[in-house]
């Protein structure tokens, strides 16, 4: 027996546009269709939701840890179960792991990890976002120096056979640390390769991104700056149409002027979108936590070493969502969209993630009329409920 039913009550956004007096009737876990109110059937079992919008889940590319872990720290399935669990209640539907530069043997421990999450349907999991080992020092960010290190050939066969595996594999690489050549061997197997933790030149970030590269990690951060003869990784990012690239959208990691002029200038297709960047803290009160044996400091909204230097975010998607409507100033469509269908475009999955239509994940965020987190559904299933105040 199916299991059948339609939400109403609710504006809904499915991806492209708005609609009044409709419901969305999910079937076995996926979209069916967006129907007027009035023409749903007596056999669908309805569930009103009270009023507000109904939109596509959010799809977060970089989330480092989670609910009191990190994937580094514990690269297993439960940590990944953990992760994923705590993200759901600030309307992340579908998300990449993301093990931050760390040993060969933690690496493949979280590759095996998600290779096992992916076999078990594990909700909300996507895949895996490797960023690093090999990147550039002289852009380390908070990544171990120690550990940075060029690839190899062993390094690219074990990420290959790790795309068999997994449904979505990303990793972040610096042109200073591996070949173009490698490169266009990753994107021909499937692997999502992206440019970040680098110091690289326009001219050369244009020949990664002609070898396969197609997405730029969290723009701005940890890379070449724009400059009026040397554009820099971040101008390469917002002039080359074939990239995407992602965005810490917490007001500390980029200011709200350079995040509207990179938005004014972006070259398409390829879109900026939304990530977190978030680590352990997400979903707890924790004040500090470490990340390969050094301590990182959570303070005044941002995650950062004793030195100073930033270590990931302390945020989750419907803040970046709030942020970008409510500071940044675009509309409320397109920061969904920045959240949703872009990332999901950005790593080929829009066939089923970030949008609404016939056959598409029934991945759905419940949200008030501010923005506040209602309810969330993933693949048909409800994963969180906001406690409605006594």
């Amino acid at each position: 027996m199916s299991d059948r039913f339609a939400l109403t009550g609710a504006r809904i956004f499915d991806g492209d546009d708005w609609h009044d007096s409709h419901a969305l009737v999910v079937r076995d876990g996926l979209v069916e269709a967006i129907l007027p109110t009035g023409a749903i059937g007596s056999d669908i079992r309805t569930v009103d939701t009270g009023g507000g919008m109904l939109a596509p889940g959010f799809v977060d590319i970089q989330v480092n840890g989670g609910g009191g872990v990190m994937l580094n720290d514990h690269p297993d399935v439960a940590s990944i179960e953990t992760i994923c669990r705590a993200h759901a209640p600030f309307g992340t539907t579908a998300l990449l792991a993301t093990l931050i530069t760390d040993t060969p043997a933690i690496t493949a421990a979280a590759i095996a990890a998600g290779e096992t999450a992916a076999l078990q349907k594990l909700p909300g999991f996507l895949g895996l976002h490797l960023e690093g080992p090999h990147l550039s020092i002289a852009r380390k960010g908070a990544h171990d120096p120690a550990l940075i290190r060029p690839m190899t050939d062993q390094d690219q066969a074990m990420l290959i056979a790790a795309r068999q595996k997994l449904p979505v594999l990303l990793t972040t690489i610096a042109p200073e640390s591996v070949d173009p050549a490698r490169v266009t061997a990753l994107a021909k197997a499937g692997i999502i390769v992206s440019l970040g933790h680098s110091d690289t030149g326009y001219a050369t970030a244009k020949a990664f991104a002609e070898a396969g590269a197609g997405v730029v990690t969290h723009l701005f951060n940890a890379m070449s700056q724009i400059g009026n003869r040397e554009p820099g990784l971040v101008g390469a990012a917002i002039d080359i149409g074939t990239l995407s690239a992602g965005l810490i959208a917490d007001g500390i990691h980029v200011h709200p002027a350079s995040i509207r002029i990179a938005l004014d200038a972006k070259q398409g297709p390829g879109r900026i979108v939304l990530v977190s960047d978030a680590m352990a803290t997400i979903g707890t009160d924790m004040t500090s936590f470490t990340l390969n044996g050094r301590t990182i400091y959570r303070r005044d909204g941002s995650l950062r070493l004793a030195d100073g230097t930033l270590a990931g975010a302390d945020l989750d998607m419907i803040s970046a969502v709030r942020f970008m409507h409510n500071v940044v100033g675009i509309d409320l469509s397109e920061a969904l969209r920045m959240a949703s269908l872009y990332p999901a475009q950005a790593i080929g999955q829009s066939h089923r993630l970030g949008r609404f239509a016939n056959g598409t994940a029934a991945d759905i965020v419940a949200l008030s009329d501010d923005l506040g987190i209602g309810s969330v559904w993933i693949g048909g299933a409800k994963m969180f409920e906001a406690v409605a105040p006594h």
